[in-house]
């Protein structure tokens, strides 16, 4: 029973959502190696059998009936255990994650083609070597030629596979390997929804005055709780153009809603509209999933800098910090987008609720500025990528870049500083203000430091741009 409430729950999932989600489990991609296995076994079958290639082929690589069945019991065997130390391996791997790093990163790891490849190929060849096992006979004057070659063969695949999947899990667990497979992972979901709203974006200004009033729209109101996982805007632009509406989010892609919260806002120009047809177009669940959600990218980057923090893996902590930075320039220019979507006739249908760039500036280094307690080994770091983010970002961020500059280095209220560390700060604040313009603000924050060291120590620390 729970199993066709599984399957049924897949039914029920957008295309997109449930793409996403087969992606994330570990049953799927070996289904289709067992599948394959079967087809195999049976054209072995066919092979051994009806065709009997055996004729054809010289008697010495062919094996006896009751010879064969020997090779086969002892090959199932070996892919049995090579299959349980691969799922061992595994499972280590998955516990290591979870505990050093974070447990969103399970879901990576599991969703990884590589690994799931692996699992298909132990699955596979252990089924495929069963069934051929099942059907050869004890007679010893038949020679059999396919089913012990391919059998062989298979296994060889599964010895080479294991030694391939300890490579690619020791690989894949490696610091920097990890935060920039988290980080490409997030970047293809913004590509893919930028992809998604272009076609309803187009070059066309939109006045805040000649928007309907605030009283005139009706709210739409959640029908149970959870995380808003994704949105088919394309299927709300002509739902709304259907109704002659316009639909405004009030609330993000990824957060939180409990029953009854306002979710859209619409205003009718026609006739009166039907709230559930918007509703087939959402997915709301229990958990919070990347197919749309930004943000839930950079949350996880930030926990494992955070976790290392916890470990005093500085190396760790730098490299995620490069990893964020790198995002946070893709997600800037995606912030540039306009939050008003339009339909074929360039009619305004859906009003995005979207965050500025500050805002996810703020999620991706306000948290570990936070858990690093003043540590001026991460503090001149994330100075140094805010500076770096100054050089390559358009001008309308410099402010939101120098205040958290700013706000970073006044938390440093009632902490000392050795010479050298506040040399280092200085001289990424020093770069930031002249990419930023904000050489004025900076004498300040310059004399606010000099307080952090003693006064010989001091005298050395430059006082100008």
């Amino acid at each position: 029973m729970g199993f066709f409430y599984y399957i049924k729950k897949y039914f029920k999932m957008s295309r997109r959502q449930r793409k996403s989600e087969l992606k994330s489990t570990l049953w799927f991609m070996p289904f289709w190696y067992i599948v394959g296995a079967i087809g195999l076994s049976v054209f072995t079958f066919y092979l051994d059998y009806v065709v009997d290639v055996s004729l054809y082929l010289p008697a010495a690589i062919g094996f006896s009936g009751q010879t064969l069945q020997v090779l086969l019991s002892a090959l199932v065997g070996g892919v049995l255990t090579l299959s349980a130390f691969t799922i061992n391996s595994l499972l280590v791997a998955l516990t290591t994650f979870s505990g050093q790093f974070s447990s969103k990163m399970l879901v990576n790891f599991v969703s990884d083609r590589a690994t799931q490849h692996v699992l298909g190929i132990f699955n596979g060849s252990f089924i495929y070597v069963l069934l051929n096992f099942l059907y050869v006979t004890h007679e010893e004057e038949e020679y059999i030629v396919a089913t012990p070659v391919l059998s062989i063969l298979t296994a060889i695949t599964a010895a080479v596979t294991f030694i391939y999947f300890i490579n690619h899990t020791t690989t894949w667990m490696q610091v920097h390997n990890i935060s920039f497979n988290m980080n490409t992972k997030s970047k293809s979901v913004q590509a893919s929804l930028e992809k998604e709203l272009k076609p309803y974006h187009i070059e066309k200004e939109i006045e805040r005055e000649s928007l309907p009033s605030e009283s005139d729209g009706k709210v739409i109101k959640t029908s149970q709780s959870g995380y808003l996982q994704v949105a088919d805007f394309s299927r709300l632009i002509k739902q709304a153009n259907r109704d002659d509406s316009l639909l405004r989010f009030n609330v993000r892609i990824g957060e939180f809603v409990v029953e009854g919260t306002p979710l859209f806002t619409y205003w009718e120009y026609g006739q009166t509209i039907k709230p559930e047809r918007y509703f087939k177009s959402i997915e709301i669940g229990v958990k919070q999933t990347e197919i749309q959600d930004l943000e839930y990218g950079l949350n996880k980057l930030a926990e494992v800098a955070i976790k290392a923090l916890g470990h005093n893996d500085p190396l760790t902590v730098t490299n995620t910090i490069h990893q964020i930075t790198d995002l946070l320039k893709s997600i800037g220019q995606s912030t540039n987008f306009s939050p008003y979507l339009f339909d074929k006739e360039q009619e305004l249908r859906i009003i995005l609720n979207q965050k500025d760039f500050r805002y996810y500036l703020h999620k991706g280094f306000a948290s570990i500025r936070e858990y690093a307690n003043q540590n001026s080994t991460v503090m001149t770091e994330l100075l140094t990528m805010v500076s770096l983010l100054s050089k390559t970002m358009d001008k309308k961020v410099h402010n939101d870049l120098w205040e958290f500059a700013r706000q970073t280095i006044l938390g440093f209220d009632n902490y000392s500083l050795y010479e050298n560390d506040c040399l280092f700060i200085l001289e990424q604040l020093s770069e930031l203000a002249k990419n930023t313009g904000n050489q004025d603000d900076y004498l300040f924050l310059l004399e606010y430091m000099l307080q952090r060291v003693s006064s010989k120590s001091a005298s050395t620390v430059p006082s100008s741009l």
